[in-house]
């Protein structure tokens, strides 16, 4: 991954074994984490699977992290927080939550699609806000 387009976010991997913190790279096309010394790989969260590409899929397990999304209202950027919760198990599930001016937007979808789920929460926000950045499409 280019280390000029990559994102970086930490986070939390939790299944019955117990919990470990994790880093999830994304760089627009892929997304990355390793677990347990394992390189998980994929186009998105949801179809996250062991490297090389076509390894074992990453299941019965949930991820969790944050990341600072700003909202811009005016012209003014403000700070937010979008928290995700990803559970992989017979389906995905994603859940986001952005934290913003003291309200929490939600939104929660099958299959994992981040953009749909993100685009439900923008929907939600108030008339003439925006986020304030693009997140990458492979998420």
């Amino acid at each position: 991954m280019s280390s000029e387009s990559t994102e970086v976010w930490t986070g939390w991997y939790r299944d019955r074994s117990g919990a470990e913190a994790i880093v999830i790279t994304a760089d627009g096309r892929r997304v990355a984490t390793r677990i347990r010394g394992v390189e998980y790989t994929g186009e998105s969260f949801a179809a996250l699977g062991a490297a090389p590409a076509g390894g074992q899929p990453l299941t019965g397990c949930v991820l969790e992290w944050d990341l600072p999304l700003p909202v811009v209202v005016d012209g003014v950027d403000q700070q937010a927080t979008l928290s995700c919760l990803l559970t992989l198990g017979e389906r995905a599930d994603l859940s986001l939550t952005l934290h913003y001016g003291g309200a929490a937007f939600e939104a929660v979808v099958a299959g994992g699609d981040f953009e749909e789920a993100l685009e439900r929460v923008r929907r939600q926000l108030p008339d003439g806000a925006a986020f304030g950045r693009r997140l990458l499409q492979a998420a």
